[in-house]
């Protein structure tokens, strides 16, 4: 339902390659320690079989071309022998040598084909177990690690990072098996076919190397002005056409399509550098490549006239040669791709590593037997312990009072109801409910005596009955219709498709802001707690149904102890008690006429809305 628009910030800094950034985590070594531990080592038996498939499948294929040159040299000696006068080509043989490479191939194959089902199970059935514990950690974790948290940050560890874990592990285990065989194998037939030849072509490696580093070293400038004014670019054209009618408004479209053009000046200058400069490591590593071969090519030649290696050696060994660049670049690929796995990795484990809700439950607390009698007894707080926001708050609520808390914009109305329902602890004193200690409460059994209606709406996928049934599933149909009908939205629930069968994903797109409210405190009704807490229940509603509204929740309010934060004074004129809160503290308390009788903050307040409601 939170939309994923949050964009990753680093973490431990960044590595940036030829043309990409490539996230470096904090601690690569720790990080791979706990992956192995806590989740790979748990399938040691299928991971021991993908690296020994894995293995003999990269052996079964580099000895390939060592065959196929034993065939390139049967056909050369058969022509020589029938240019002098001898039997010519052995077929036969020939067709043994090209049959038992097939076999080779085909067991390769069979042996990559059996790795590859092997490894994306294990994947697999990994990234399963870390999606079950992340959805166990995110409901123990306590609310003041998402008040820190964009819902995206959440998400993308959720989404994000699982799927780059599972993609990038599926991949990195075999190809980094594979290419090190690969370069260990390959080096092995070069050097016994020539070591001479070998040598050769390992100069060319440092010689492509300081090329390449060379342009790379020069390419970076350009690789970062690039990325910095793509986010420039980028960025200037969401704010752009995110308040476009604001830009219209003011004539401001001359302003902004220069600032843009100078922008994308430099991305341009910068991008066709970069671009320009990365294009030239390919045909320059070919270059060097092919001047190799050359020279092996030559080597070869002379090597076979003193009859020191076979015609077919020297087949075998340029195909040694031109495969033996590839392991090579891409364990430099995957080692950039194992640094973003393992960033990945690492928050993932630092979301799991983080401190849950510590439950204090010393007894279990029969909530049935509860009235619903609350007292906070100089509550202390602050969400951080240096800055209190809530001072020596006091107060007694007896049960079925309608307790009103109103107050200016951060004056600690919402926050006196975190504390109620242990969102957050008390720095100090107690908040007690029928003379038990919230502390002592199950905190699962304790959020089962409050029925939340908040200023923000929030539904969940499914259908309309569902939706009105979170709080109570064992509901019967016509306990869900008596509930909406106190809450004043049957008649709106008739009018869908499906009636309270009605998905509000695909057949409920019209659906108002008030119309979600309704449906909101429809599913308070219905669970029918001891305790209310409305926060701005009303606020997206109009004024007709406010009072339909309100008449239906003084009906359920009555025999239940009430919470009530409000910005329109007028809506708690009828409240048993009104805390006015300023600055965290309780500055005033009584009913609406005894304060207004007090002519002190609550009656500034109330008059200042009247006020301005009449010059409106």
């Amino acid at each position: 339902m939170a939309e994923n628009n949050n964009v990753r910030p680093p973490m431990g800094g960044m590595r940036r390659g030829a043309g990409k950034v490539v996230e470096k985590p904090k601690d690569f070594k720790g990080t791979t320690k706990k992956l192995l531990k806590n989740y790979i080592a748990r399938y040691k038996l299928p991971v021991i079989i993908v690296i020994l498939f894995a293995i003999g499948s990269t052996i079964f294929t580099i000895v390939g071309p060592k065959i196929l040159g034993n065939a390139t040299t049967e056909i050369f000696n058969g022509i020589v022998n029938k240019i002098s006068g001898g039997a010519g080509i052995d077929f036969e043989k020939i067709a043994t040598i090209l049959l038992s490479l097939l076999g080779l191939y085909t067991l390769s194959a069979a042996f990559s084909l059996v790795q590859g089902f092997t490894m994306t199970t294990v994947t697999q059935k990994i990234t399963y177990r870390m999606r079950n514990d992340l959805a166990h950690k995110i409901n123990k974790l306590p609310m003041k690690y998402f008040d820190g948290k964009t819902h995206g940050e959440v998400l993308s560890i959720i989404t994000n990072d699982i799927d780059m874990l599972s993609q990038n592990l599926n991949h990195s285990v075999t190809q980094i098996i594979t290419a090190v065989c690969t370069v260990i194998g390959i080096l092995v037939m070069m050097f016994s076919i020539s070591w001479i030849m070998t040598l050769v072509s390992l100069i060319i490696l440092p010689v492509t190397a300081l090329l390449v580093g060379s342009i790379v070293k020069h390419s970076q400038k350009y690789f970062k002005a690039q990325q910095d004014y793509l986010g420039h670019v980028n960025g200037q054209v969401e704010e752009v056409y995110g308040g476009h009618n604001i830009v219209k408004v003011f004539n401001g479209e001359e302003k902004v399509t220069n600032t843009f053009k100078e922008a994308n000046n430099v991305l341009y200058k910068s991008a066709w550098k970069s671009q320009f400069l990365s294009g030239l490591m390919f045909p320059v590593t070919n270059f060097i490549g092919n001047v190799g071969y050359v020279a092996v090519a030559i080597l070869g030649g002379y090597l076979t006239i003193q009859g020191k290696i076979a015609v077919g050696d020297i087949q075998s060994f340029i195909q040694y040669n031109r495969q033996f660049v590839q392991p090579i670049t891409q364990i430099a690929q995957i080692s950039n791709t194992l640094q973003s796995m393992i960033a990945a990795a690492e928050r993932v484990f630092e979301f799991l590593e983080e401190p849950e809700e510590v439950e204090t439950t010393k007894g279990n607390i029969d909530i049935e037997k509860l009235k619903g009698n609350v007292e906070f007894n100089h509550v202390n707080f602050g969400y951080n312990p240096e800055k209190t926001i809530i001072n020596d708050f006091s107060a007694q609520v007896k049960d079925g009072q309608k307790i009103a808390i109103v107050g200016p914009t951060g004056a600690g109305k919402t926050t006196m109801v975190k504390l109620l329902m242990r969102f957050y602890d008390v720095n100090s004193g107690s908040i007690s409910i029928d003379g038990h200690n919230i502390k002592d409460f199950d905190r699962g059994n304790l959020r089962k005596m409050f029925g939340m209606v908040l200023q923000d709406t929030w539904l969940f996928s499914g259908t309309v009955e569902d939706n009105i049934k979170y709080g109570n599933p064992n509901a019967t149909d016509s306990e869900v219709i008596e509930a909406a009908q106190a809450a004043h939205v049957h008649h709106f629930i008739k009018t869908l498709p499906k009636g309270y069968k009605s998905d509000l994903n695909e057949e409920t797109s019209n659906v108002s802001a008030g119309q979600k409210q309704l449906l909101t405190i429809a599913r308070v009704i219905l669970a029918n707690p001891k305790i209310l807490i409305l926060d701005e229940a009303t606020s997206s509603i109009d004024t007709r149904t406010e009072q339909q509204i309100q008449a239906a929740m003084d009906n359920l309010m009555k025999g239940r102890t009430s919470f009530i934060i409000a910005h329109r004074l007028s809506t708690i004129k009828n409240a048993d008690l009104i805390l006015v809160m300023n600055h965290g503290d309780i500055v005033e308390q009584g009913t609406h006429d005894e304060l207004l009788a007090k002519d002190g903050f609550y009656a500034g307040l109330y008059n200042s809305q009247f006020d301005v409601e009449e010059e409106a």
